[in-house]
């Protein structure tokens, strides 16, 4: 036990010293190429999938929210690529990967998770799911299983426990009135701790690059919300739910309910909360893994 504290604290020692300097060279244009390389595969109905592959080991699939890119977990590649590999995954219409005619929802999505294990050649990943994620990886689990799932990291959305969310907002309405203005004010909204002006466009302009129609497809849940309770209970998988204050009550159920559940309230953090507080959300993970006896190279 004293051991596996103290090689945890290593790792996040080695890994967090280096940050800012691996964050300055992912976000410039030359591309080192300790930062992983540029990979994609193409899906069962023909959609080129783009992903970024860095270091190697046991394999971490990032998977981001509604439009957005890989790239926003860019502290997660940095930090963690050292200790396992790390597949920072653009869905379809998102980030580099190939603007779909259709397949924007949760079983599509679900089954292009699928095939990106296939085609990265691992037996068993770490799924981490933020936002719109967390609802594909947990349809992932309903709709393929979790044998080839060692871990679930699920970021900041709701998982179909009680009390359920309660917006009044009507934002696909806001989209189709003013696409621009609302995308770049929901990006903005979605930090407690400011980013840069040339951030927050490069962010925005990024999520502008999926089209309306399939930015509204991807909200249109076609399932209750039982439907994601009942994938996160199938699964004795290990999981780490990381989440802002809204979805704290959820958070409890589930600890209260999940043998094998971990939950983590970022009080501070806005709901990119991982980018919010990096540092803390990597260590976060990496104790996580280690629990759960995932081990790094």
């Amino acid at each position: 036990m004293r051991f596996n504290k103290i090689y945890g604290a290593t790792r996040r020692l080695i890994g967090l010293s280096a940050l800012p300097l691996c964050f300055h060279m992912w976000s410039s244009s030359a591309m080192s190429a300790d930062l992983g390389a540029d990979r994609s595969f193409s899906s069962s109905d023909n959609v080129r999938l783009h992903y970024r592959d860095a270091g190697s080991g046991r394999a971490i699939i990032l998977i981001p929210g509604w439009t957005m890119p890989a790239w926003i977990f860019e502290h997660q590649v940095c930090a963690l690529s050292r200790d396992f590999r790390v597949i920072a995954f653009d869905p379809r219409s998102q980030g580099n990967s190939q603007i779909a005619a259709s397949g924007h929802h949760p079983k599509r999505r679900a089954k292009d998770i699928a095939e990106l294990i296939e085609a990265i050649g691992e037996s068993s990943v770490v799924l981490v799911g933020w936002s719109l994620g967390v609802l594909d990886a947990l349809t992932y689990i309903q709709q393929h299983g979790d044998t080839r799932v060692a871990a679930l990291v699920l970021i900041d959305n709701s998982i179909g426990e009680e009390p359920p969310p309660d917006s009044k907002f009507d934002f696909v309405g806001a989209l189709k009135k003013d696409r621009n203005g609302t995308t770049r004010s929901f990006v903005r909204a979605m930090y407690k701790r400011p980013q840069t002006d040339r951030y927050y466009k490069r962010l925005a302009d990024a999520s502008l690059k999926t089209p309306l129609a399939a930015a509204i497809d991807l909200l249109s849940y076609p399932y209750p919300r039982t439907y994601w309770r009942e994938a996160i209970y199938s699964t004795t998988r290990p999981i780490l739910y990381a989440v802002t204050p809204a979805w704290a009550e959820q958070g409890k159920n589930l600890a209260r309910k999940h043998p094998s559940a971990q939950v983590e309230v970022f009080q501070q953090a806005g709901h990119a909360l991982f980018v919010d507080e990096a540092d803390r959300f990597n260590r976060l993970l990496d104790d996580f893994l280690l629990k759960a006896g995932i081990k790094a190279k």
